[in-house]
């Protein structure tokens, strides 16, 4: 039954009591039944009695205009009610007192977890970890490199997107930048799992993923060296040396004439630009040139 159907049989008291029942749970029941209330005050010497549903339906065309100036309220009614349970969910799901703490290039930082291990992370690097369940949780993601001295307890460990270090109280050193990932053990005993590649490293050990590559090695510090303001590399692609330099002084380097994948062995301070730009280019062969705006070009050979 159409609408105008509906409203014919009800003027007319014709409307079955199921469909009456419905026909007045309907949004649009109010605005009938004032027109109907409305038209009951009509003077006679004025108007003709709307007997006839065309009739009726005259006045409620004309009623109905007049309301459309606030036809607005219901769909502003329906928007408020999407943003409260967008909110609603919001909070429920998403806020789950995630701590996430990130540096700056050229920024380094030192933070203390729930258990009294301390972090410190180096430039442009950052970790995640959730304060409120540490004590059933005890693990956090990194990105970029940092530096653990874990305090003596439970398994702790950090997950990054390419391996997961494991530990029960020690020192050792995580990095992950782009093809790269490494693991330093300075203290104490970790696992390392990269891929199918599960290895434990005593101090002194090294866990090296290169380009989907792996190797072992052994370090003589007792510490990062970039704690101590000196980024320092073994056979490592001159494109990383060059994009950790861009990350502890905060420039940008441009390449010319130079072979970029060639491994690099050595290291540069971060507290002098020149000094550091000479560390990493006469053992290359290379020169450089820093331009006004503090960019830096660094040449090989032209071909």
């Amino acid at each position: 039954m159409n609408k105008e159907d509906q409203i014919k049989k009800w003027l007319n008291d014709e409307l079955t009591p199921a469909e009456r029942k419905a026909f007045e749970q309907g949004d649009d029941f109010p605005l009938h039944r004032a027109i109907i209330d409305g038209a009951k005050q009509f003077e006679a010497s004025k108007f003709s009695q709307a007997k006839t549903f065309d009739d009726l339906k005259e006045v409620y065309d004309a009623k109905a205009s007049t309301t459309k100036s606030i036809d607005w309220f219901k769909p502003l009614l329906r928007i408020a009610s999407v943003v409260v349970i967008a909110l609603a969910v919001y909070f429920s799901f998403f806020n789950t007192n995630m701590t996430h703490i990130q540096t700056l290039v050229s920024e380094k930082t030192t933070i203390e977890l729930p258990d009294q291990s301390q972090v410190t992370l180096n430039a442009d690097s950052e970790i995640e970890y959730s304060e409120k369940d540490w004590t059933n949780n005890r693990q956090l993601e990194l990105k970029g490199e940092a530096y653990f001295k874990v305090a003596k307890g439970k398994t702790f460990d950090v997950i990054t997107s390419q391996g997961t270090v494991t530990v029960v109280g020690t020192e050792f050193n995580v990095k992950q930048r782009d093809k790269l990932f490494e693991v330093h053990c300075f203290d104490g005993i970790v696992k390392v799992t990269s891929g199918a590649i599960t290895e434990q490293l005593l101090a002194g050990d090294t866990f090296r993923m290169l380009n989907d590559n792996f190797s072992q090695d052994k370090t003589t510090f007792s510490k990062p060296q970039w704690i101590q303001n000196r980024s320092n590399f073994k056979a490592i692609p001159f494109n990383a040396v060059i994009a950790e330099m861009e990350r502890q002084y905060n420039i940008k380097i441009k390449l010319e004439n130079v072979d970029d994948n060639r491994l690099f062995t050595g290291g540069f301070m971060h507290d002098n630009i020149e000094n550091a730009l000479l560390s990493v280019t006469q053992p290359m062969g290379l020169s450089y040139k820093v331009n006004a705006s503090n960019d830096v070009v660094i040449h090989g050979d032209k071909k």
